[in-house]
């Protein structure tokens, strides 16, 4: 049986449908803040051995076959105890297996169905496959990413799959259950990456419009400015410059003993001062710049490896990184007042679905057909 886990969402009952990152994603959402999280997946997926993967932290997890009559049968007795669904198929796949939002409602009005697709539950291409760089694309997202002269280049995966997706369908998810409670109806929930891709670019809409934004790679923070932009070191590594504010700009070229610059106003005069900058930049190591700035209102900061920046001293200050096994992970976020230390353990298989719906009978029979892991 699990046990009651701790956070704001403690007592929340989640079932993951099994599906590429921004699902769990959702899911490991909810999980940090106390809900308990059940995994279905395969019944070939499932093993003793722990999930490490850190998007599957604090969950537990079963294999369920869920085309078989009776891995639908199950599954629906574990929706009738549950809070939310999560679901990343294609639309329709659920509704062929029997466990589409309709299904599920007959059996438990107050279930909250969070459905997560790149295109939607709609539109014509609804029904076709995709990727992030897909959705950034014709979200328009990706036409504003890259430097001036080159082609879009997208952000690894993380403004469509995460972002887009998994953040939003777990918010999606806090508003129907806020709402539930008000009417005591579970919502269904259409998280498309597409959409949540183009919500995130919300402030430059309307500068792309007016012409006050202009081509990818010349805007004041798209790598355009001399003052937002990224410059090598000494040593090969690089810093990040943001010193966007008089002041700040101020501090850094006092720091760096630099006089007699461009015009940073006149967009003219960028070119000559981003070599000015580079050239400046590549006579000290990153260490050595760090000493420079560090204390100063200069905005000028390391660009760290993932390893380097989990032992960075303002990181380890604040506990962001915690190491479980041997995987060093980002803390949850945000982070709440009083709130207990959250449970971060790799997920591991739930043998005893009692508080879900399922006798022990019942999971022994089910476990004999092969139907449950």
């Amino acid at each position: 049986m699990s046990e009651a886990r701790q956070g704001p969402l403690s007592g929340v009952r989640v079932l993951e449908l099994a599906g590429l990152a921004p699902g769990p994603f959702a899911g490991m959402m909810l999980a940090d803040h106390g809900a308990d999280v059940l995994r279905i997946d395969r019944v070939r997926a499932v093993s003793d051995r722990p999930r490490t993967d850190v998007m599957d932290r604090g969950k537990h997890t079963i294999g369920l076959d869920l085309k078989s009559p009776e891995g639908v049968a199950a599954f629906k007795k574990l929706a009738g105890k549950a809070d939310v669904v999560i679901e990343v198929f294609r639309p329709g796949v659920a509704e062929r297996l029997g466990i589409g939002p309709d299904d599920l409602h007959a059996v438990n009005e107050r279930l909250v169905y969070g459905r997560m697709t790149g295109w939607g539950q709609d539109g014509p291409l609804a029904p076709t496959a995709g990727h992030d760089i897909d959705y950034l694309a014709v979200s328009g997202v990706l036409s504003m990413l890259g430097r001036e002269g080159g082609k879009p280049t997208p952000p690894i995966n993380i403004l469509g799959d995460f972002a887009g997706g998994g953040l939003m369908l777990a918010y999606g998810v806090l508003l129907a259950l806020f709402e539930r409670e008000r009417t005591g109806r579970g919502k269904v929930i259409d998280a498309a990456m597409v959409d949540g891709a183009a919500l995130l670019f919300s402030m430059f809409y309307h500068g792309v419009q007016s012409g006050g934004w202009g081509p990818r790679g010349t805007n004041l923070l798209d790598t355009g400015a001399p003052q937002y932009d990224t410059y090598e070191t000494a040593d090969g590594e690089y810093v990040a410059v943001g010193s966007l504010e008089p002041q700040f700009w101020d501090a850094m070229v006092t720091r760096m003993g630099l006089t007699d610059l461009p015009d940073r106003h006149d967009r003219k005069q960028w070119p000559a001062l981003k070599s000015r900058l580079a050239e400046a930049f590549r006579s000290r190591t990153r260490a050595e710049w760090e000493a420079v700035f560090d204390g100063s209102d200069a905005c000028v900061s390391p660009v760290l490896s993932m390893p380097e920046a989990v032992t960075h001293p303002h990181n380890v200050a604040r506990g962001a990184f915690v190491q479980v096994g041997d995987v060093h992970q980002p803390l949850p976020a945000p982070r709440l007042s009083g709130a207990q230390e959250p449970d971060l353990s790799p997920a591991t298989r739930l043998d005893d679905l009692t508080s879900w719906g399922l006798s022990p009978e019942e999971s022994e029979k089910l476990r004999s057909q092969g139907v449950l892991a």
